[in-house]
């Protein structure tokens, strides 16, 4: 959920939506998103005037940018150098625009950043993202970083930078440009095309009075430039026209129409855009959320794919179109580029409306007299040419130059931070549809779990579940026992979670509706007076303004117990609607002119609401317990920073072959961009899959970091047996394989918790030099150890797999042995993805089948050792009580397993009795025994295992040209390090 009611046709869709919430009808679903709705460039006039500058300096010969940094304004005060960029243009006259104010700051976690803003505006830029966005304290920059500062014979500024001063940045003063080089190759490049432009704000100026003729005799000569003086007195006009890319440069300055909907644009223009060049560089991703390919595409080039540039901004855009570049729920400008000889990333810090133009530069390679004549010349390097622009704010650029993917994402993370470690329960299997009917719905769904022996953790209540769309409240009627309700599902260890939204219904007689406005803590309509009405589910609501904190504090003391009546401590939340959407608004959003708190304009920060109103629950849940419980609050809208809070999912899909297909790769992008907790609704939320769809959905999804079905108010119902056999079975198989899985993807969110890694991770980023990888998005890898390749085409039966490495790769269900490099033919039945487990890794599980994961959590482990060529393997295992925040005070255990030279040896990297802590997990849980030990890709059957003075037996059979040896109850705890010796 969920965009407008139904999805209406109607071009009239406003009219239609107060009329049907009116009625409390249900309208049927329309077939394909409403691309009318929402602009294109062209319809948006800053990225139109940005573009057509593009497009000017492009059609000039020798075209130079105007900017230029004055050399003698340069200073270094307290690790940051400043100086004056001059637009030679328009400040070689005389005139009140004074320089733009640059800024370097080299951080000590070797990233660097770059800022423009304007020296005394007229009215302060906004420049607040960072005071949400960025953790504290993100890295500092000081004056030592700039020891090795000089200039070249050219007059370039160099500074060394970096752990091992591997990093150089070079600063050309004119025209401007600044490169950053990794050993002394350009790898990153600001304003190579010359596409730096600032709109400064200004007063608007009242149109001219255009004099009678009889008035202008006896005045003196004309001073206008465009005016050539005859002797005499006699003057000829010299009309210089305007070409057609030159007047889009003054389109849509201070009002600007869509639809039926102004923007007042008090402010006036404020826009501003840079080009950053990938150089040497062929493959850049990122930027989310599109339904798109992993490997950006080109969107400007004679043979681009795309002719619209990327978007960000957070739309609720329904039944979303596949390989495109429209905005969708979520925006991270985060870009990251990688080639076989380097790999960088940037991180546009804006939360404005942003567009990103992709041009690709490839090397030439066609031989010939043509290739003779270019060698003769400077090679130009393969190289990924960016253009970002974006409408307000300041430009606020950090600079990443890894030298490998993880020490980019944990310097990324070092700004925005980690992913929260979730509640255990919240990585298991839920169950979701819009929605369930009643009290007595919800029994015979959980009932029908038990019954068809399928595990799961969490049952979801959509918007019917509230009092006439108020949230924080029941349906008596439906629900009349809440509580009750609640507690039955946690006797079985299992979790409920209900919907709570950013729109307020406007009721005086609603608790949370009076309370709102008695506080004063709604969004603002233009004028800062009145509060902003728009039209959402309840009919007229009003938003909270989460940028103020009055209200943040204020909405996150709705969820204590003693307000949010009913619910109880195994109830969390799901934010939906927080683009937000508005479906009386322009783009189903709101209004870009509307006031926040501190008089700060929506259009400043409209891609962060959703992420403060997140981050406002997540306080709310916090706070609510005495008990010390962790969150869990899924978010449809997201920004950089989102993972601090929650989960995230990619919006309302349809139940087809394609948007399966779309999934992987928009939930790489998702997180190699900082937010891993991701998932995408299984069976798709709109319409009704058969079931082959659902069964090879549920194959894929049980991969997905956040794992839920879910389902439109008008699809039929689908709960995983419905289908009967041999469906059912297909899909229990299929979530008890997430279920034994559980320890090692809790192992992973551990690692992305502090690390900052993705955990579903693209292939190039585990095999970095492998070009065959660059560009894959239909497989990927779980961690560095599991291979994934879902099946995403109907009657398919066999796969086109590719094995990566010289290493062996091992079917996770019966063993078989594939051989990388290269492309095989695997068999895909209808029960089963190719799913392969990597040679060199050990993977741990519960195998014991239950009906949730708490049911688990005193369960045997099993280790799963992969060899690889020289017979070694290495995992690790993370656990802590999977509730609370005590792991933070030291209590849980860390253990790495490693095989080496016959010996499987086990070593607590960490594990403390937090004294400060009632009652210990790491002293309860360290008695947890590991019950088996299976050993893939033996050369030869296990004859011997020994475990101190102890003989244990192994049994063992041939699988291909190796053996698969199971080691029984080898009487060894997780809490205790040991050695274990097998030959």
């Amino acid at each position: 959920m969920e965009s407008a009611q139904g999805r209406i046709k109607s071009s009239k869709r406003r009219t239609i939506v107060r009329s049907v919430l009116g009625l409390g009808l249900a309208l049927a679903c329309v077939s394909a998103v409403k691309r009318e709705d929402f602009k294109t460039c062209s319809q948006s006039g800053f990225c139109a005037r940005n573009r057509a500058y593009a497009d000017i300096a492009k059609e000039t010969p020798q075209w130079v940018s105007p900017f230029q940094l004055n050399p003698s304004s340069l200073r270094l005060h307290k690790g940051v150098l400043t100086g004056d960029l001059i637009n030679v243009q328009e400040d070689k006259q005389p005139s009140d625009k004074p320089a733009l104010a640059f800024e370097l700051h080299l951080l000590d976690t070797d990233a660097a950043r770059v800022r423009i803003n304007e020296r005394n505006p007229i009215h302060p830029r906004y420049d607040g993202v960072q005071d949400t966005v960025l953790i504290k304290p993100y890295g500092h920059a000081t004056e030592e970083s700039y020891q090795k500062l000089g200039k070249d014979e050219n007059g370039i500024l160099t500074i060394q930078y970096g752990a091992q001063s591997q990093n150089t940045v070079r600063i050309s003063s004119a025209p401007f440009k600044i490169e950053f080089l990794v050993n002394g190759v350009p790898t990153v490049i600001l304003n190579d095309e010359g596409l730096l432009r600032f709109e400064r704000l200004r007063n608007k100026e009242e149109p001219k009075v255009e004099e009678e003729e009889g008035e202008k005799q006896g005045e003196e000569a004309s001073s206008d430039p465009l005016v050539e003086q005859k002797p005499g007195g006699n003057e000829i006009e010299i009309a210089i026209e305007k070409s057609d890319l030159e007047k889009k440069l003054e389109e849509n300055l201070w009002e600007e129409r869509f639809k039926e909907f102004t923007d007042s644009k008090p402010r006036g223009p404020e826009s501003f855009g840079m080009d950053i060049t990938f150089s040497g560089i062929n493959h850049v991703y990122g930027i989310p959320e599109h339904a798109s390919s992993l490997s950006l595409k080109a969107t400007r080039g004679p043979d681009a794919p795309y002719t619209e540039p990327y978007r960000l901004y957070n739309l609720d855009v329904f039944e979303y179109e596949g390989d495109n570049p429209m905005a969708l729920y979520g925006s991270v400008p985060f870009m990251l580029g990688h080639s076989k000889n380097s790999t960088a990333a940037v991180f546009w810090m804006n939360a404005a409306e942003t567009w990103i133009d992709v041009e690709k530069s490839p090397e030439d390679k066609t031989g010939g007299l043509l290739s003779w004549i270019k060698s003769k010349k400077a090679v130009q390097p393969a190289a990924t040419k960016t253009h970002w622009i974006s409408e307000a704010g300041v430009l606020d650029l950090f600079v990443f130059l890894g030298p490998t993917h993880r020490d980019i994402f944990r310097q990324y993370a070092s700004l925005v931070g980690t992913t929260a470690l979730p509640q255990a329960f919240s990585i298991a299997y839920h169950q979701c549809r819009w929605n369930y009917n009643n009290q007595q719905d919800v029994a015979e769904v959980d009932a029908g779990f038990d019954e068809h022996d399928i595990p799961y953790d969490v049952l979801w209540l959509d918007i019917e579940h509230t009092n006439g769309k108020r949230y924080f409240t029941w349906d008596e009627a439906k629900f009349p026992n809440p509580t009750e309700m609640q507690e039955s599902l946690s006797a079985k260890g299992r979790k409920m979670v209900t919907i709570i939204d950013p729109h307020i219904k406007k009721d005086g007689d609603y608790h949370v509706s009076k309370e709102g406005a008695e506080l004063d803590v709604y969004i603002k309509n233009k004028d800062g007076s009145s509060d902003f009405d728009g039209w959402c589910w309840p009919g007229s609501s009003q938003w909270i303004d989460f940028y103020n904190p009055k209200a943040r504090d204020w909405w996150a003391s709705q969820f204590s117990y003693d307000k949010y009546i009913g619910s109880t401590k195994s109830l969390f939340t799901w934010n939906d609607m927080n683009e937000p959407s508005v479906f009386s608004g322009p783009e189903i959003t709101i209004p870009k002119d509307v006031i926040h708190y501190g008089n700060v304009e929506h259009r400043n920060v409209h891609n962060l609401y959703g992420t403060m109103f997140h981050s406002a629950t997540a306080q709310g849940l916090t706070h609510r317990n005495e008990t010390n419980q962790r969150p869990f609050v899924l978010s449809r809208a997201f920004f950089a920073g989102t993972q601090r809070f929650g989960a995230i999912w990619t919006g309302d899909n349809v139940a087809s072959w394609e948007h399966l297909e779309l999934a992987s790769p928009m939930l790489l992008t998702i997180g190699l961009s900082g937010i891993p907790f991701s998932g995408a609704d299984v069976g798709g939320f709109f319409g009704n899959p058969d079931a082959e769809l659902l069964t090879r959905w549920y194959q894929a999804g049980i991969y997905y970091p956040f794992f839920r079905a879910h389902a439109h108010l008008d699809s039929k119902r689908r709960e995983p047996w419905l289908f009967g056999e041999p469906y059912t079975t297909q899909i229990r198989e299929a979530i008890r394989t997430r279920y034994t899985l559980l320890p090692f993807w809790y192992t992973l969110f551990q690692e992305a918790s502090v690390e900052g890694t993705p955990i579903i991770r693209p292939m190039f980023t585990v095999f970095p030099e492998d070009e065959a990888v660059f560009g894959m998005d239909d497989q990927y890898m779980v961690g560095d150890a599991i291979l994934v390749k879902p099946v995403v085409k109907s009657a398919v039966i066999r796969s086109n797999v590719y094995f990566a490495g010289k290493e062996k790769w091992f079917d996770i269900k019966d063993y078989s042995v594939e051989q990388g490099p290269g492309f095989k033919d695997i068999e895909s039945p209808a029960d089963k993805i190719p799913v392969y487990q990597r040679a060199g890794t050990i993977v741990p599980k519960r195998e014991r089948p239950r009906r949730s994961s708490k049911a688990m959590e005193n369960d045997p482990f099993t280790l799963v050792i992969a060899l690889d060529s020289v017979g070694e393997a290495s995992g690790r295992l993370y656990l802590d009580d999977g509730e609370s925040f005590n792991y933070e005070k030291g209590d849980f255990i860390l253990t790495e397993f490693k095989v080496s030279k016959g010996v499987l040896s086990s070593r607590k990297v960490k594990s403390t009795t937090a004294t400060s802590v009632e009652s210990s997990f790491a002293e309860k849980a360290g008695g947890l025994r590991i019950e088996r030990l299976v050993i893939l890709g033996a050369t030869v059957p296990l004859k011997k295992v020994t475990v101190g003075d102890r003989t244990l037996q192994a049994s063992c059979s041939q699988v291909g040209g190796s053996y698969v040896c199971t080691i029984k109850e080898p009487q060894v705890t997780i809490g205790k390090d040991f050695d274990l010796s097998f030959a």
